[in-house]
């Protein structure tokens, strides 16, 4: 057992009115796992029913960033293993990733440095977001032969035009404009302001007083790269397939969408295919709820599927970054292996649409 695992993986102290909620697994880039998700939970039903607390704020420990992502290696380990550990820890992240959606009092996540898949599930759902020169921000699961979820799917869903379509398939990170051009995060705080901003919040008691203190310190963020590619990436990612989508890219005469085809053609075909229905399913949902509900179902699947384990141990434990994909081309993966992704858990379903209230 390291340090690092023997000290509290989610730290809780109140400064002021605000309860601050640090995930502390520096030397993993906070890498989110079970007990951590059940902390911060039970950290916020806390929250909401104290009247002295008047918001919430997460942050990351160590200067790296706010968080990497879930737990993979124990993830590959219970995949590995037949296990199924894993879909207990989604099941309680995602009805984190609700609560946070719905959580009745100011909830403001500091997206400093890396925050990437589980990430994402900790922070883009709350109020008031600040993103940094300093944060890379991704949902890079097709790499690693997984779907995007956390609420992946429905955040990149309303990204404006196929935007979403693109960082979902490519697995690319971007930096604070681009966050904000998404719809990922609100506000661009340099990282150096931070400490004094935190020190301001305390002082706040309505989120009307948050929203103002973090506009008093927010500034035009630096320009992103996306928006000068939005002609063809909502040209190319509205096609109906993959392999469409590859095809437009690779034709449409455009370096940066060549490569953009080059690099989605390294990720999991199933996966891949898996994530655009996804993407275009979750449009059609009415609630984050009933998105989660769906993306439930695919990461349920995935965890049975061999690109998975594959994945994570090319890109995470052998680092050879070459992955043996199965199926390995996009033509061999069938409608049928896609429909499997969505088809009901029976008794085993998430449920979060049906459930009455997630901060009950």
């Amino acid at each position: 057992m390291t340090h690092e695992d023997r000290e509290d993986p989610v730290l809780l102290h109140t400064e002021g009115r605000v309860r601050h909620i640090t995930l502390n697994r520096p030397g993993a880039l906070n890498a989110l796992n079970h007990t951590m998700a059940v902390r911060i939970d039970a950290a916020l039903a806390d929250a909401e029913l104290d009247d002295s607390v008047a918001a919430v704020l997460i942050t990351g420990a160590g200067e790296r960033g706010l968080c990497a992502g879930g737990d993979i290696r124990s993830i590959y380990e219970d995949a590995r293993a037949g296990g199924g550990t894993s879909m207990d820890f989604w099941r309680d992240e995602y009805r984190l990733n609700a609560r946070i959606a719905r959580f009745p009092k100011p909830y403001v996540a500091i997206m400093d440095g890396i925050v990437m898949g589980g990430g994402v599930g900790v922070s883009a759902h709350g109020d008031v977001r600040v993103v940094t020169e300093r944060s890379r921000v991704a949902m890079p699961e097709t790499g690693i032969g997984f779907v995007p979820d956390v609420g992946g799917t429905y955040l990149l869903g309303a990204a404006p035009g196929e935007l979403g379509t693109h960082l979902a398939l490519t697995a690319e990170a971007v930096g604070a404009g681009d966050a904000l051009l998404c719809g990922l995060a609100d506000h661009f705080v340099p990282s150096q302001r931070l400490a004094e901003l935190t020190a301001d919040l305390a002082g706040c008691g309505t989120a009307a007083e948050i929203e103002q203190t973090v506009r008093r310190y927010a500034s035009p963020a630096p320009d992103g790269e996306l928006a000068a590619h939005r002609e063809w990436i909502d040209s190319c990612y509205g096609a109906d397939s993959v392999e469409e989508i590859v095809d437009r890219l690779d034709s449409s005469g455009v370096p940066a969408a060549k490569q953009a085809a080059e690099t989605i053609l390294t990720k999991s075909p199933t996966a891949l295919k898996v994530t655009l229905s996804a993407l275009r399913r979750a449009r059609g949902l009415d609630s984050l709820e009933a998105v989660l509900d769906q993306e439930y179902r695919t990461s349920c699947t995935a965890f049975t599927r061999p690109d998975l384990v594959e994945g994570v141990r090319a890109q995470i434990i052998d680092k050879d970054r070459d992955p043996q994909w199965s199926p390995a081309a996009l033509a061999e993966v069938t409608e049928a292996d896609v429909a499997l992704h969505f088809a009901s858990l029976g008794d085993r379903e998430l449920g979060l649409a049906a459930a009455p209230s997630v901060t009950a």
